[in-house]
């Protein structure tokens, strides 16, 4: 018999069955992705030399997929993205390989890059990969234009001390855990 490694293994199996069965109607899977090309645009547009290194991959495909997820971005000539055309061959796909909406949290929270298996153009990947290395949402200056500098500084100094705690804690109950046996 099996014993998990987790307390909160019941949860990450119910959550992965819900999942499963439940899917959400084809108009909010294309307001995520349109909202996703959003926020995207909007981190890329405030890193000029990303916006340089994806403009050189302009027309190009990459497909992100997670379990039954598929999203298909294409490169704009303003080193932008936006959602590929449908039906459009994708000329990198890279599938997030845990399942686990919880382990993939976990993992994000040690801020570790969640497992991906990669098909497709290895230069692409390359420029993908310096993508996620180097590009990261400012948060606290996005607060800052909405409610002042000081404020933004304190909530974002607060957040950064949570995930630091949950850090702690996620590495804690890792090490602690027994391990699982057949």
């Amino acid at each position: 018999m099996a014993t998990s490694s987790s307390p909160f293994a019941f949860l990450g199996e119910f959550a992965s069955q819900l999942g499963s069965r439940l899917q959400p109607p084809a108009w909010a899977i294309h307001e995520i992705q349109h909202r996703t090309v959003l926020f995207l645009n909007h981190v890329l547009q405030q890193e000029p030399q990303a916006q340089e290194r994806l403009a050189r991959q302009q027309g190009r495909v990459v497909e992100v997929r997670w379990r039954s997820i598929v999203l298909r971005l294409e490169a704009t000539p303003a080193g932008l993205v936006d959602l590929a055309p449908e039906g459009a061959t994708p000329d990198l796909t890279l599938g997030i390989a845990q399942e686990s909406p919880f382990e993939l949290a976990q993992s994000a929270l040690r801020g570790d890059k969640p497992q991906v298996r990669i098909v497709g153009d290895v230069q692409l990947a390359a420029e993908v990969n310096w993508l996620v290395d180097h590009v990261r949402w400012d948060v606290e200056d996005d607060l800052a234009r909405v409610i002042g500098d000081v404020p933004a500084h304190g909530i974002a100094d607060a957040a950064r001390k949570v995930v630091g705690t949950l850090r702690q804690f996620i590495d804690k109950a890792a090490r602690t855990s027994p391990a699982k046996t057949e």
